[in-house]
């Protein structure tokens, strides 16, 4: 009896976990932005942007950021006495988007800031700021976890926070949605907004993509293919925006990715509130296109590919599936 029990109880198998479907819903949790600082071997200031900052314990108190180790600031993270965490306010945009980016050296650069008392760079007029000694740095798969205990910290104005929310800063995402909803985007300047971001990022991806990005546009295309009429309209819109995110990560630019993450927000709302998403079989040859362009390393072809995709789906039917 215990062995049949055991049986049927037993887990069935799972399907392994998709990394861009897995980011996709991470970002379903709105998070902070912070800036985290440090000075490297040669005592310079470095910094970058941050949504992985947590709490950790009250007594001692403990906080952490988990940071790629393909990142190049993991070396002076790993050998640094301590780091400081910088919150930033929806003022502050403009910051998290200079120390994300991997085409500033000097990140600090025209920044105003101050040295703490631990010697860490403290960014000034910022939410709150922690400067921490190192405590503990742990392994984590793709990523290290730094865990520091809070020596010193202040508070800035009365601003809100800069929130991150489903690729977007959640004002800029609250604030789209109402446009979308409202039909105040005309459809003209989102398909030359498409047109003109994701050829970019297409003639990009046939010179730095590898592989395995390719093949991950290839099953995005895959699964628009296999949705069924009993699917539903958030599996139907998620298999949309997944083609044109697996796009915007073969083309390997920070900066377009995320213009790419906002224009995902406004497909998603406006599939969802207001272009119905209906079967188009008639679409299918024209990905298959952009894919087989991309596969050869032909960037005129896959970007012609688009265009006629974008152009169909405007003229044909007001539909997008």
């Amino acid at each position: 009896m215990t062995h049949a029990l055991s049986d049927v109880t037993r887990a069935a198998p799972v399907a392994p976990i998709e990394p861009m479907l897995f980011r996709q819903l991470l970002g379903c949790f709105p998070t902070g932005v912070a800036v985290i600082t440090t000075r490297d071997a040669g005592g310079r200031p470095v910094g970058l942007t941050c949504n992985s900052f947590s709490s950790v314990s009250l007594e001692p108190p403990l906080v952490l950021f988990s940071l790629r180790k393909a990142s190049s600031l993991v070396g002076a993270f790993s050998e640094a006495e301590g780091f400081a965490i910088n919150i930033l306010s929806q003022q502050q945009d403009a910051l998290s988007g200079r120390f994300a980016s991997s085409k500033i050296a000097d990140k600090f650069e025209g920044v105003a800031w101050r040295t703490g008392p631990l010697g860490m760079p403290v960014i000034d007029d910022c939410l709150a700021s922690f400067e921490c000694s190192a405590h503990a740095c742990h392994d984590a798969g793709d990523h290290l976890v730094f865990i520091g205990e809070v020596k010193h910290m202040g508070g800035g104005g009365a601003d809100h926070a800069l929130v991150f929310y489903k690729g977007a800063y959640m004002m800029l995402a609250e604030s789209l949605r109402t446009l979308v909803v409202q039909g105040r985007l005309g459809s003209a300047d989102l398909d030359e907004a498409y047109r003109t971001l994701y050829g970019t990022l297409l003639r990009l991806a046939c010179d730095r993509a590898s592989e395995a990005e390719l093949d991950a546009v290839e099953k995005a295309v895959d699964d628009i293919e296999r949705h069924q009429a009993t699917d539903t309209l958030a599996q139907r819109i998620e298999s949309a925006s997944r083609f044109f995110c697996a796009i915007a990560d073969a083309g390997h630019n920070e900066a377009l990715t995320l213009m790419a993450q906002t224009m995902t927000t406004i497909l998603r709302e406006r599939l969802t509130h207001v272009v119905p998403v209906l079967p188009r079989p008639d679409l299918f040859p024209l990905r298959r296109e952009v894919v087989r362009c991309l596969r050869r390393r032909d960037a005129d072809g896959a970007v012609a590919a688009l265009d006629e995709l974008i152009t169909k789906l405007r003229k044909d039917a007001p539909t997008a599936a």
